[in-house]
């Protein structure tokens, strides 16, 4: 799930990593081939299909499968690849709110298993514009602290365009402008600091506590979302305190 990596170090999400690395490549492979499809082949000439390729190696995409996703996406095979992005919105448990993103090549697909998902897992979709006004798109950069201060951070990234550095447990996260996000790549590169990952993403304008039940209801209900071939990420304002995440732990 997009934006809550400290959900990720919890038992009950590494049990399921080896599973969703299959899904990870997919996502990785659509990307590539909407850039293809979009400006071409060359990825020196593309500067989408540049960022894609090297998000795809740097995860250990496969360069077989990359050239192939590129070809498919160029229509350099006779292959038809057409992929539209579509945004749903629905409310999880005690009211916390969540925006699925999906790349699809069949919209009525993608509508009845992301609606199925959602009720069956004790959610309900909600109406179009009655959450996303809880979210702002932002470019979130995450990076391994690895012995670094949050100033070190800051001093690194605040002339990139960053507008704020968030402890996360293990991790920070950099919040700017998507717009920013290549400048930030730059400045952390020049700094000589690795980072995980630097996407566009939904940040929640406020988060919802989530109880024990409700936690183990809502990571459910994002397990079965995150499942489906044609969702790309998921963005929720819930937050799941550690004591509530111990008590999940001590249940498995």
């Amino acid at each position: 799930m997009s934006g809550h990596s400290k959900w990720a170090t919890t038992k009950h999400k590494k049990a399921v990593i080896d599973s969703r690395r299959a899904k990870a490549f997919a996502k990785f492979i659509k990307n590539i081939e909407v850039a293809a499809r979009m400006g071409g082949p060359d990825t020196s000439g593309n500067p989408a299909l540049e960022l894609a390729v090297s998000k795809a190696k740097k995860s250990s995409v496969p360069n077989d499968n990359i050239d192939r996703a590129i070809k498919r996406g160029a229509g350099l095979t006779g292959e038809t690849i057409d992929y539209a992005e579509i945004i749903y919105e629905a409310r999880g448990p005690q009211g916390s709110a969540l925006l699925v993103e999906c790349l699809t090549d069949n919209k009525n697909r993608a509508a009845s298993e992301v609606r199925v998902a959602i009720t069956r897992n004790g959610g309900t979709v909600a109406d179009q514009g009655s959450v996303n006004y809880l979210f702002t798109r932002k470019g979130v950069v995450r990076l391994p602290k690895n012995g670094l201060s949050e100033d070190d951070v800051l001093l690194a990234v605040l002339d990139a365009g960053a507008e704020e550095v968030k402890d996360d447990g293990d991790s920070f996260e950099v919040i700017a402008e998507p717009t920013d996000l290549p400048a930030l790549r730059d400045a952390l590169t020049g700094a000589s600091i690795d980072y995980d990952s630097d996407e566009a993403e939904f940040v929640p304008s406020m988060h919802v506590e989530l109880d024990g039940d409700a936690a183990k209801k809502f990571l459910r209900l994002v397990d079965a979302l995150e499942e489906l071939d044609d969702v790309q990420n998921v963005y929720s304002n819930a937050d799941i305190s550690d004591a509530v995440l111990a008590e999940l732990d001590a249940e498995d």
